[in-house]
């Protein structure tokens, strides 16, 4: 059944963030053990304790909740690639770690508890909100280290900026997506440091 995406800041209801976090560490849990899409809104309520329209307060949906853990993940992976583009100087190899931590960031958070993985493939299958504001604040990273080797004389800059960005993302997006990803297993040991070498080779000044 098609849903309508929307943000896990919408959830409604009070603004009691420890009851909405203790609501989605239990609905972690539970998904975890018997699966996202047979799980209702009435089952988490009867393993939390709490009642049906209790949880209704909070969340509008199970899709709300979905979103909540979703962008949780979401933000490590993104917090992993920020913190090796921060560590490394130069924007070639900004790139390259860029590609290579998305990989394994994914890899882990998207399969390590295959139950979950189930809520990341409702996610990106249905374009939830949460997976559209991740893809955004990934291609921002990277056309900040575009723009940042096109300063530095690193990488060409005829072709425009938000192009260059879009055709690099289009490379990368298989590694971003758990549904296609899951399809890539054999390729996620080779994958980054040959298309980012590719990729850095189509950006020689």
């Amino acid at each position: 059944m098609k849903t309508t995406p929307h943000s896990p800041a919408a959830a409604r209801g009070p603004a009691d963030h420890e009851v909405r976090d203790q609501i989605v560490a239990a609905a972690t849990e539970h998904f975890s053990r018997y699966g996202y899409e047979k799980t209702t809104v009435s089952d988490l309520a009867k393993a939390i304790g709490f009642s049906k329209a209790y949880i209704y307060k909070f969340f509008e949906s199970k899709q709300a909740i979905g979103e909540m853990i979703c962008s949780h993940c979401l933000r490590e992976i993104e917090d992993d690639v920020k913190a090796a583009i921060d560590a490394v100087e130069g924007p070639p190899e900004k790139l390259r770690r860029m590609f290579k931590t998305i990989v394994e960031s994914s890899l882990r958070l998207f399969f390590q508890d295959r139950k979950l993985f189930e809520i990341a493939a409702s996610a990106a299958g249905e374009r939830w909100q949460a997976t559209l504001d991740y893809e955004e604040r990934i291609r921002n990273l990277l056309q900040e280290i575009v723009q940042q080797g096109r300063l530095s004389g690193d990488f060409e800059r005829k072709t425009p900026l938000d192009e260059t960005t879009r055709a690099i993302f289009l490379v990368m997006r298989p590694f971003l997506h758990p549904l296609i990803l899951q399809y890539n297993f054999d390729y996620t040991e080779e994958a980054p440091a040959q298309l980012s070498s590719l990729v850095l080779r189509s950006l020689s000044p």
